[in-house]
């Protein structure tokens, strides 16, 4: 039987995506042209920031200080799973060699990038976290040069939670920067930086916007929306912590999607019926982001059956995904489409998002069909060189010198053509394109 939907959202998360390219790539040009005075410009015209856009290692240090212990104690437990996990990510890549016929032998070598641009939110939520997210897996990578970017508060500057971050998470240098104008200045080697290779880390619309037009001169790890999860739920999960974690995803924003899906008819409306309160408990800036985010974008959709709860999942494929469902096994071998999976009720979102080691930097609007999210892959180029005796290359130049011109490149043919008749001048070969 088809899905039963028993909240339809009126809203997408491209809903309010809004026409943005213009201005940003207004920004993006003029900071290109002016440099570190244009970037400056924007700075105090959009942090209302007029301060040092490099922290000096006094004001790192002044930063760090100010930084409870236990919040210390906290962000270095975070910073030691994520090290640890990207470390076992890390190990899965090992460099080939194969010897493809006698005599011609290719390989694989990994290769961090250089310079990596680590942009870390700190306008409406200080995200502490993507502090360490970006930077420890930049770190283990071995990209040479980190700079982590952060919006500066009016004549504060960054808050001192995401210095001490960076800082114990390897970042080489700390800049007070928000927006387009922070990417652009990683991007273009802004204040003396050299220009990153690679910009990662989460956004709004204009940083996103910002990743996207400068897509091609450096790398990014993706171009992200508003934040999504998904729940599967059947009758064995209990519907308080459900309706809870989607209440804690829903706060992200206005436009950040929460749905459930399950096949038991009891567990939905149970959760429909709950999730308000939860929301009226918040504080203020959060109950307004979780009751529009709720109203507009939920959903929850009633299943007859586990493969068709995995189906729909997979359809939506979520940036957070949650299994709080019997046999666990089952939907972990059958679920192929999302960003991070959390199998069980002893684990929820915001441990991936915080704390547990896993990455939260993470597809969004459906990009988990074709990718996975930050790991030290993406600061990695994998790269192939080869090497040939005379006698190994025999072969290859034949077939190089008769595809080329059946393909018309001659010049490509005489490549080979040259080293057959170096290294074997006594023979004879048919190199012609029907030969």
């Amino acid at each position: 039987m088809p899905v039963e939907y028993l909240k339809k959202a009126d809203l997408t998360a491209q809903s309010d995506a809004g026409d943005v390219r213009d201005i940003v790539q207004t920004i993006l040009s003029d900071i290109e042209k002016g440099g570190d005075e244009a970037a400056l410009r924007y700075a105090e015209k959009f942090d209302k920031y007029t301060g040092n856009i490099e922290l000096t290692k006094e004001e790192i240090e002044a930063a760090c200080a100010l930084v409870p212990q236990k919040l210390k104690d906290d962000l270095q437990f975070a910073h030691d799973n994520v090290r640890r996990f990207a470390e076992a990510q890390k190990s899965t890549m090992h460099d080939v060699e194969y010897e493809i016929v006698p005599g011609l032998i290719a390989g694989q070598k990994s290769i961090p990038v250089a310079a990596a641009g680590c942009y870390v939110p700190g306008g409406r939520y200080s995200h502490i976290a993507s502090a360490i997210m970006t930077v420890t897996t930049a770190k283990v990578a071995g990209c040479k040069h980190i700079v982590a970017c952060s919006p500066p508060r009016p004549d504060v500057g960054i808050a001192p939670a995401i210095v001490y971050a960076a800082h114990i998470s390897g970042a080489d240098k700390i800049l007070a920067l928000g927006g387009v104008q922070g990417v652009a200045a990683m991007a273009f080697g802004l204040f003396g930086l050299p220009k990153a290779n690679i910009l990662v880390g989460p956004g709004n619309q204009f940083v996103a916007e910002a990743k996207r037009i400068l897509f091609g001169r450096v790398g990014i790890d993706m171009i992200a929306g508003p934040t999504d999860s998904l729940i599967l739920a059947d009758k064995s999960a209990d519907p308080l912590v459900i309706a809870t974690d989607l209440v804690g995803q829903a706060e992200h924003g206005y436009n950040s999607p929460v749905w459930l899906v399950t096949d038991d008819r009891g567990i939905a409306e149970e959760v429909m019926r709950l999730v308000p309160g939860l929301i009226d408990d918040l504080p203020e800036l959060n109950r307004v982001n979780a009751a529009a985010a709720w109203r507009d974008y939920a959903e929850v959709i009633l299943c007859s059956d586990r493969e068709e709860m995995a189906a729909t999942s997979d359809l939506y494929a979520p940036e957070h995904l949650t299994v709080q469902a019997e046999d666990l096994p089952w939907w972990l071998d059958r679920l192929a489409c999302y960003g991070s999976l959390f199998l069980g009720e002893e684990t929820t979102v915001a441990f991936g998002d915080k704390a547990s080691g896993t990455n939260h930097v993470l597809p969004t609007s459906g990009a988990a069909n074709y990718t996975g999210g930050l790991s030290v892959h993406k600061y990695m180029k994998i790269v192939t060189w080869q090497k040939a005796t005379r006698e190994g290359s025999k072969a290859v130049a034949e077939a190089t010198a008769r595809i080329s011109r059946l393909e018309g490149m001659e010049g490509h043919a005489r490549t080979a053509d040259v080293r057959l008749k170096k290294y074997f001048p006594d023979e004879e070969f048919d190199l012609t394109a029907n030969g």
